[in-house]
């Protein structure tokens, strides 16, 4: 599975090259197709809470007990224009609808990621997109979990994935990178810990004879644009679960 983007010292368009050429060079070839442009949709329902709960706001009661400190929800993409609405950032745009969804703004600060803070659940929350491009996301990161104090067990990472189908979404309490970057760069900055939460989406595989550079850098097709609606809700829906039952409960809902 590929997720690479590197970045030398220059411009943002240089940057952007040489993540696409880092891509290139671990790719596999399919088919090429042509594809039709989707942007994520600037409209953001209201998500229920998570499905388990049969679509009621659960009572208070029911919410995880809090732990000292905040949770932090990190989206991963690359950041800039030439970026919104691909493949590869639909971490930034669960964050992005979970933020409106919240009331939530998202602006620039000191650990080069864009952050807000709210409450969800009645857990206090910071949401993390880093702005210094995927393979290195672990900076961001790195900074706002010192920063903050914020150990494994109250961090979220979401991120696509190439292995799963379209759509797809999967909730893990730990593991390894699987070969996406932007993971593996915050595994580094956590001295390999393991032990924090991620939820991957599925992007799905390109088609014979295309690059994943490129796949992973276009935009949802039009006749995928249902599915990729229904994981970013989904999604939106596990990080409510999460915070609300525990990661155990919420891992018997999302496998």
């Amino acid at each position: 599975m590929l997720r690479s983007h590197c970045s030398p010292a220059g411009s943002l368009f240089s940057i952007g090259c040489s993540l696409k050429s880092s891509l290139k060079h671990q790719a596999r070839f399919v088919r090429s197709r042509s594809v039709r442009s989707y942007s994520f949709p600037t409209h953001v329902p209201k998500a229920p809470v998570y499905a388990k709960l049969g679509g009621r706001k659960a009572p208070d009661s029911t919410a995880a007990a809090p732990l000292a400190g905040p949770w932090l929800i990190v989206g991963l993409g690359n950041p800039g224009k030439k970026y919104t609405g691909t493949r590869h950032n639909v971490g930034f745009a669960v964050l992005d609808r979970l933020a409106s969804q919240e009331g939530i703004t998202l602006e620039k600060s000191k650990t080069k990621a864009l952050t807000g803070t709210g409450f969800l659940a009645g857990q206090k929350i910071i949401l993390a997109q880093p702005q210094n491009f995927m393979n290195l996301s672990g900076q961001s990161v790195g900074q706002l979990c010192a920063f903050h104090k914020i150990p494994g067990e109250r961090m979220l990472v979401v991120c696509d994935d190439l292995d799963l189908p379209l759509g797809k979404v999967r909730l893990r309490a730990q593991g390894g990178h699987g070969g996406h970057n932007g993971l593996r760069s915050i595994l580094q900055h956590r001295q390999g810990s393991q032990a924090f939460g991620r939820i991957r989406i599925g992007i799905g595989r390109p088609a014979d004879n295309e690059e994943v550079a490129d796949y992973v850098l276009q935009r949802f097709t039009k006749g995928q644009e249902a599915d990729i609606e229904h994981a970013l809700d989904e999604t939106v829906r596990t990080i409510q679960a999460v915070l609300q039952l525990g990661m155990d409960k919420a891992l018997s809902g999302v496998r």
